[in-house]
């Protein structure tokens, strides 16, 4: 049998593999909503806030005797990132802190939080290691399931609703005025976010998700002009350099994580580096498909005629 076949019967490569393949499909749907808003950086200030929660799983189950102590330490970094997005949301909308001011506190307090926590708990700051820069051979059955849950619902509600969600992304006073949801579509936005930071968290470790997110999107931007397209060519290149950096490691002993994001990079700088090339070989389209003839409309509209 091949290395690849010993790899793909290997137990633990399995689940590692399939939670990289759900991660890198589903984070980059959630990166292209927070590019589109400008919120590039949310997932860091999320991570950040998911280690206090981390922290606070470890110190419950210390105080319960669990074993490992470790066992909700997921559970805790869902209900703290959940609750950190939706803090950031509000302020963000109806407090006087900017949204940059309310990320930076969140970041600081955050990782303060989960330092603090969990030296309490027992542990020390080296625990907190695997948690921040991802540590996906310790994958377990039960955190697998987790993600193939989380995965799956992060698709449904990106995809699903994604002409909703890009609509408020795009131009929320154009999504007020058409009569949409747009409170809850902003904290649907900011819950997935949430979400995709702990589903990533085992594969690339909090203080990288954020890259996950981002780095494929900004591919797909160069690539394409669609937001459908970008979201696509995003998950497409997510589940590439989330499946090869893993299966780099299988023989290499390097960091999953650190190895998928730059991996990501690399590819963010061949791509830029060819977009010149190959946007000065695509065709001119027509900025206004919809109008027959533009320089006929254009002297009509001089001589002082409405245009309808």
């Amino acid at each position: 049998m091949s290395e690849i076949g010993y790899m793909l019967t290997d137990p633990l490569m399995q689940r590692a593999l399939l939670a990289a393949l759900l991660v890198g499909a589903s984070a980059p749907v959630v990166g292209t909503y927070l590019v589109q808003r400008r919120l590039a950086l949310l997932g860091d200030g999320i991570g950040h806030v998911a280690l206090t929660g981390v922290a606070l799983g470890w110190l419950v189950g210390s105080t319960m005797g669990l074993v490992p102590v470790d066992a909700l330490a997921i559970p805790g970094a869902i209900v703290a990132s959940v609750v950190g997005s939706v803090l950031i949301e509000v302020v963000r909308r109806r407090g006087r802190t900017s949204g940059d001011l309310a990320l930076a506190i969140m970041f600081y307090g955050g990782i303060a939080g989960g330092v603090l926590i969990i030296g309490i708990a027992g542990g020390s700051s080296g625990s907190l290691m695997a948690y921040l820069f991802g540590s996906i051979s310790t994958v377990t059955t039960t955190d697998l399931v987790l993600t193939v849950v989380l995965s799956v619902l992060i698709l449904a509600v990106g995809v699903g609703l994604r002409a909703a969600l890009f609509s408020v992304s795009h131009d929320e006073e154009f999504a007020v005025s058409s009569g949409l949801p747009v409170w809850a579509l902003n904290m649907a936005v900011a819950v997935l976010a949430a979400l995709t930071v702990t589903v990533a968290m085992r594969v690339v470790g909090l203080l990288l998700v954020s890259a996950l997110m981002i780095v494929p999107v900004a591919i797909g931007q160069l690539v394409t002009h669609s937001f459908r397209r970008t979201m696509t060519v995003a998950s497409v290149v997510g589940v590439t350099v989330c499946v090869t950096g893993l299966s780099i490691t299988y023989w290499y002993p390097v960091s999953p994580g650190a190895l998928i994001v730059v991996l990501a990079i690399a590819v963010y700088a061949v791509v830029a580096g060819l977009h010149p090339l190959l946007d000065r070989r695509r065709p001119t389209g027509d900025p206004h498909p919809d109008i027959p003839n533009d320089v006929e409309v254009g002297a009509t509209t001089a001589e002082g005629d409405c245009v309808r």
